[in-house]
């Protein structure tokens, strides 16, 4: 009877404020998200703890955690949210009243080349929907989904523990390569020796993501020692600048720099085996939670994102003979 009671007196706001808090790891940066002011959250959250008679958070100098019992009621608050969201979007539809809207994540390095494809064709479905699209490095992408301010986000594939209450489907494997503008001192070289890399600006991802440590191995496979000067940076802006007016050395996932491969602006340094041929791949996939099901309007776009990454697979896929062969040494004539 108490519980029951309990269950009546938790609002959608209680839901919403405990989701911003446990996103964002404090009440300030909470409440800038909801639009709401700061003791506003505090209350909320304060109420949503009594009626549960749980603490969900620790509160400390630096922020917010969530407690054992707040981290065992978030996927079930997120669901919540998430199935009321769901119902929204659907009499939407079916009254033909305010759009459907949708959040999701992506890494910024696989934004440009997919999303622009991806959402021509889903607009196709879903004409007069709202996309609301957030950017971000593989971890927080996870944490906004744990959080369920994101339905689905497309990363890559992380540790075990980061990964638990997430599935993984893969979609399509990114290489990373090294890049300079065209006509860099090092576009004409056979390789890329140790020595030459002290006259120009590295720039690598950050410290602690995966593409990093593929960067890593390239460096390592080309002889590199560790680097003792170098830029690290996430976003493909700041790079793509970096390597065209600063003479960089880019290391950067391949779909973050097919338009300016394409048109001649950025070109590819050769890889050293064993990295020839394909670069350093890594899995880029749909994430979602495993405690609940895509709305119709994110179903939509997850079968425009599975169509778009089986094209980019052909088109790789239909590259890689003809790769070889210009690879492959050429046969010798027979004497006259």
């Amino acid at each position: 009877m108490q519980r029951s009671l309990a269950d009546s007196r938790v609002k959608f706001r209680h839901l919403q404020c405990f989701l911003a808090v446990a996103q964002f790891g404090g009440v300030q940066k909470a409440a800038e998200s909801l639009s709401i002011t700061q003791p506003a959250v505090s209350k909320t959250v304060a109420e949503l703890e009594a009626i549960l008679g749980v603490k969900l958070f620790e509160r400390g100098r630096h922020g917010a955690v969530t407690t054992r019992e707040g981290q065992l009621f978030m996927p079930h608050a997120s669901a919540c949210v998430s199935a009321l969201r769901q119902g929204v979007d659907l009499l939407a539809r079916a009254e033909g009243a305010a759009s459907a809207t949708l959040e999701i994540g992506v890494l910024p390095t696989v934004a440009s080349a997919l999303v622009p494809p991806v959402l021509k064709l889903f607009a196709v479905q879903w004409p007069r929907a709202i996309v609301r699209l957030a950017t971000g490095a593989n971890a927080e992408l996870l944490e906004r989904l744990k959080a369920g301010s994101i339905e689905f986000a497309v990363g890559r594939l992380a540790d075990p523990e980061r990964m638990v209450g997430l599935s993984f489907e893969q979609l399509f494997t990114e290489p990373l390569i090294a890049v300079v503008r065209a006509g860099h001192p090092l576009a004409a070289s056979a390789g890329l020796p140790a020595a030459l890399l002290d006259g120009f600006t590295v720039v690598v991802p950050p410290f602690g993501t995966l593409i990093r440590q593929s960067a890593d191995s390239l460096l390592a496979a080309w002889g590199v020692p560790p680097l003792s000067a170098f830029v690290e940076v996430l976003s493909v802006s700041t790079g793509r600048a970096l390597a065209l007016e600063n003479d960089a050395v880019w290391f950067v996932p391949q779909s973050a720099v097919e338009y300016e491969l394409a048109h001649g602006m950025l070109v590819r340094l050769p890889l050293p085996l064993p990295f020839a041929g394909t670069g350093t791949g890594e899995p880029v996939g749909l994430i979602r939670r495993s405690d609940s099901q895509p709305s119709p309007v994110g179903m939509a776009l997850i079968d425009a994102l599975r169509t778009v990454a089986r094209q980019r697979t052909a088109v790789a896929a239909s590259a890689t003979p003809a790769k070889a062969r210009r690879g492959a040494p050429k046969p010798r004539r027979k004497p006259a």
